[in-house]
C-alpha cells in the first residue's frame, strides 16, 4: 500500500465530469490496482476513486489513472508533503460476529427463505477483492449475489455493490443481481440499495433459529 498526501486538485471524465480544487489530500494507492482520493472527514468514504484493474502513469505534476472502460482521473499535483509504501501481506479477512455467521450458515442451509426456487451455489462464493457471503441461482437460473449483515448500513450496500461489478465481469455468471439481507436495514442504506437494483430482506433470526431447531428434531 502507497500513501501519498499532497496539495492536488483531480479532474474525473468518464460518465460526467467531476472537479476537485486544489487542496491537501490523502492518495492512497493498493496492490490490488484501486486507487482512491481523501480529505481529512467524511470518515471512510473516498472523494474520488478508481477501481481495479486501473493504469496509473505518473508524469512530473500529473498522475493519470485509466480504467478499462475509458474513465479518467487526472491528479494534478502541486506539492507532495509524504510518499510512503508499506507492504501489508495477506489479509486473513474479516471476522464475522457470532449472530451474522450463523445467519449465513442458516439461509445457506435454505436459500428458499430469500425466494422461491433460489439455490445455492456456494458460500464464500470469491472474488479478487474478497468473498460475497452467498453465491445463489434463482429460480429462472440467474446469478444472485448475497450480503448478510446483522445490521444493514451503507457501507454493507457498497460492499455488495463491489462484488456484484467484480462477478459480472464473469461472462459465466453475468448478469448479476443482488440481495442485501439484514436483521435490520438501515433506511439510508435502503434507499442506496434500491438504486442500484438490489434488493433488501430483513431476517427473522429467531424464526430462522426455530427452523433449525425443528428441523434436528427430525433427525
Amino acid at each position: 500500500m502507497r500513501l501519498v498526501i499532497a496539495t492536488c486538485s483531480v479532474d474525473y471524465q468518464g460518465r460526467l465530469s467531476a472537479h476537485l480544487p486544489m487542496a491537501t489530500r490523502l492518495l492512497l494507492l493498493k496492490a490490488d490496482g484501486s486507487i482512491s482520493i481523501h480529505a481529512d472527514d467524511r470518515a471512510y468514504k473516498p472523494l474520488n476513486w478508481m477501481n481495479p484493474p486501473c493504469r496509473i502513469v505518473e508524469e512530473p505534476g500529473r498522475w493519470v489513472v485509466t480504467s478499462p472502460k475509458g474513465e479518467t482521473l487526472t491528479i494534478t499535483i502541486d506539492e507532495v508533503h509524504t510518499d510512503v509504501s508499506h507492504h501489508l501481506g495477506v489479509d486473513p479477512g474479516l471476522q464475522k460476529d457470532g449472530v451474522e455467521a450463523h445467519l449465513q450458515e442458516l439461509l445457506a442451509a435454505d436459500v428458499t427463505y430469500l425466494a422461491d426456487g433460489m439455490v445455492l451455489v456456494r458460500r464464500e462464493y470469491p472474488t479478487d477483492i474478497g468473498p460475497v457471503d452467498l453465491l445463489c441461482r434463482d429460480g429462472e437460473g440467474a446469478a444472485v449475489a448475497v450480503e448478510i449483515k446483522r445490521v444493514g448500513e451503507i457501507a454493507g450496500v457498497e460492499q455488495l455493490v463491489r462484488y456484484i461489478e467484480r462477478l459480472d465481469l464473469d461472462g459465466r455468471l453475468r448478469p448479476v443481481r443482488g440481495i442485501f439481507a439484514a436483521q435490520s436495514v438501515k433506511p439510508q442504506a435502503r434507499v442506496l440499495a434500491e438504486s442500484r437494483g438490489i434488493a433488501c430482506i430483513e431476517l427473522d433470526y429467531d424464526l430462522l433459529r426455530k427452523v433449525e431447531r425443528a428441523e434436528m428434531r427430525l433427525f
